[in-house]
């Protein structure tokens, strides 16, 4: 799919935040349960999908990555649980079909297409303002991991 540029509105969230060297990614997104637990506890919906938001980008050192869920309103996080806002404004979007495997191709096609459009991304360094992968497959409806749907948003300067 060709990618597109869409407007898109400040939106509190609620993460798990860790730091995880690449090849632990997998080991991390198993943690998704803990930010369910937490936000049981205190009754609190997501209102939306859950993403992974990629905060620094550094293949040799790590990467700070959120595994995140929208909610109504902000609130305060503690310890590993984290609150924020996702920043509004312009963000490329492209769905990506398939194994999250397979993010890795689709995010290098995205970088690659904007630099093609001369668009900037909100980066600065290895820290990135706002990068998302979202899943929009539930796993327990769609098991089959090779029929998932991942939209990758990446926030573009300006």
């Amino acid at each position: 799919m060709e990618p597109t540029i869409v407007e898109r509105e400040d939106q509190p969230y609620v993460a798990l935040r860790g730091k995880v060297a690449m090849n632990e990614i997998g080991k991390f997104a198993n943690r998704t349960p803990e930010l369910f637990s937490w936000l049981a506890a205190r009754t609190i919906d997501p209102i939306g999908d859950v993403f992974f938001k990629y905060d620094v980008v550094d293949m040799e050192n790590g990467l700070v990555i959120e595994i995140g869920v929208p909610v109504e309103e902000r609130h305060h996080g503690e310890g590993e649980i984290v609150a924020g806002v996702l920043p509004g404004g312009r963000y490329a979007s492209v769905t990506h079909f398939g194994h999250p495997d397979k993010l890795y191709d689709a995010t290098r096609d995205l970088l690659a297409w904007a630099d093609e459009q001369g668009l900037q991304w909100d980066v600065d360094g290895d820290k990135w303002g706002s990068r998302l992968e979202v899943y929009k497959s539930d796993p327990v409806e769609q098991p089959d991991m090779d029929t998932w749907e991942t939209e990758l948003l990446f926030r573009l300067r300006g």
